[in-house]
């Protein structure tokens, strides 16, 4: 596995990371005992860096990482989650939280669901517009004075913020929604993340799967699936991206490759400062991921992969209303 600069973090991770998300919720049902033996595979083949959250099943998806990460090396793995995102135990969503107080205790509550005596990568999940970001980034540096966590990052934030939250502490890494279907990041964000050295963690690469070309019908999602209510993926929307994802399909039959890793290739190849960080639930896939990491497109099949997705090309916003406003704060 190749691998790439944490911002300037000193560390290296390799070239894409595990998205643990849809072991607990989102994408339909996963086994416990089945994502813990996936994610010790994955470190197996060289894969360092794990991403998780808080919100993630209501904290079960840090208690699963962590299971599975205690019988790893510590010093060899980097352990990433997030906080911000408030969900009552049921689930449902209570918005976004930046107070300052709030900042410790959610990084206390993840602590000791992981099992760990330190983060890694502490993320806020979104940016809390009710709450200045100085204050935030604040409560978070005092965090990485206590030892609790090493280095710090922001999600979905915009380019101001960004700047803004750096002067308060060194912001490692931005994680951000980035793929051939969602290109949002090329207008401003790249060239605020490179100026200041951040580095850029890619989540959903693969366009929570649909971009593997997966899907064939709207209905077949199973039950509490987010993709079968995502404006992308239901509806017209679906029928006008899946024609866009065939197209890929043909540029990745004549490469020899799938269309998955065709996908994150080019993800890959927008920059060494780019990690993307795709989920899945499958070995299969899991190899399919990282035999991606190593693959070398041709600049004139990159530029086609490019020119089939160009910015704003995919049908449909990639959250609801809701999701839209907590982006690019």
């Amino acid at each position: 596995m190749n691998r790439r600069k944490l911002g300037k973090s000193g560390i290296e991770v390799s070239a894409i990371g595990l998205g643990c998300m849809g072991m607990s919720e989102f994408y339909g049902p996963s086994d416990d005992r089945e994502s813990i033996a996936l994610i010790k595979k994955a470190f197996d083949l060289s894969i360092t860096f794990f991403d998780t959250a808080d919100m993630y099943g209501v904290g079960h998806n840090e208690i699963i990482v962590g299971q599975a990460l205690r019988d790893l090396p510590r010093d060899k793995i980097v352990v990433a989650t997030k906080f911000g995102n408030m969900r009552r135990v049921d689930g449902a969503n209570l918005g976004v939280n930046g107070r300052p107080e709030y900042v410790k205790a959610a990084c206390d509550m993840s602590l000791k669901r992981l099992g760990l005596d330190h983060i890694d990568l502490y993320y806020q999940h979104r940016v809390d517009p009710d709450v200045p970001i100085e204050e935030t980034v604040g409560a978070m540096a005092e965090l990485v004075k206590e030892g609790k966590v090493r280095f710090l990052g922001l999600s979905e934030a915009g380019s101001a913020t960004i700047r803004r939250a750096h002067k308060v502490h060194p912001i490692t890494a931005l994680q951000t929604e980035f793929s051939l279907w969602t290109r949002d990041p090329e207008n401003g964000i790249f060239a605020t993340t490179r100026e200041l050295g951040i580095a850029f963690v890619a989540y959903s690469p693969l366009g929570r799967g649909f971009l593997t070309g997966s899907f064939k019908d709207k209905n077949q999602f199973a039950p509490k699936d987010f993709r079968s209510v995502n404006p992308r993926m239901s509806g017209d929307n679906f029928d006008a991206n899946r024609k866009l994802v065939d197209r890929v399909e043909e540029v990745a039959a004549r490469e020899k490759v799938t269309a998955a890793q065709a996908a994150l290739a080019w993800v890959l190849s927008q920059g060494e400062d780019i990690i993307p960080i795709p989920g899945t639930r499958h070995e299969k896939y899991l190899r399919d991921n990282i035999a991606a990491s190593e693959l070398r497109l041709r600049p004139e099949v990159l530029r086609s992969l490019g020119d089939i997705l160009p910015p704003g090309s995919a049908a449909g916003t990639r959250y609801d209303e809701t999701g839209m406003r907590r982006v690019g704060i």
